[in-house]
């Protein structure tokens, strides 16, 4: 499995249902190759995860669930197996310590924050023009 296909299906499986905050932490995480955020499991304490754990934990539908958050957010959220899913298989194979993968999912999560803010920022000044 090329690591082009796990970003590929980061960026068009995950971002989308993945939360403006949720994001920021992923990329305050992947920045410090933080240990919270963990390979090889979904959970292992209350506050370690894998990617899809921290993303459930910053998301409205999944944020009170604990070690099954990142499951029920792929599977009910993403609506992917989690078993076959490109980037855990890639993720699970060396986490944080894959820089090429990190790099890219912080450009990938920066990149779509960015296009959010930009977003927000179009909505409001149309809402400010219209409205004078």
């Amino acid at each position: 499995m090329s690591l082009s296909s796990a970003v590929k299906e980061f960026r068009a499986r995950w971002l989308p249902n993945a939360t403006s905050n949720g994001l920021t932490r992923m990329v305050s995480l992947l920045e410090q190759g933080s240990p919270l955020l963990i390979h090889g499991a979904f959970s292992r304490c209350a506050s370690q995860g894998c990617l899809a754990t921290h993303l459930a934990w910053h998301h409205p539908q999944t944020q009170a669930l604990h070690a099954e958050a990142g499951v029920v957010w792929l599977t009910k959220i993403a609506r992917m197996n989690p078993a076959t899913s490109a980037l855990l298989l890639e993720w699970d194979r060396s986490g944080v310590h894959n820089w090429e993968l990190r790099e890219d999912l912080l450009s990938e999560c920066r990149q779509e924050l960015e296009r959010r803010a930009e977003g927000t920022d179009a909505r409001h000044r149309r809402e400010e023009c219209c409205t004078v």
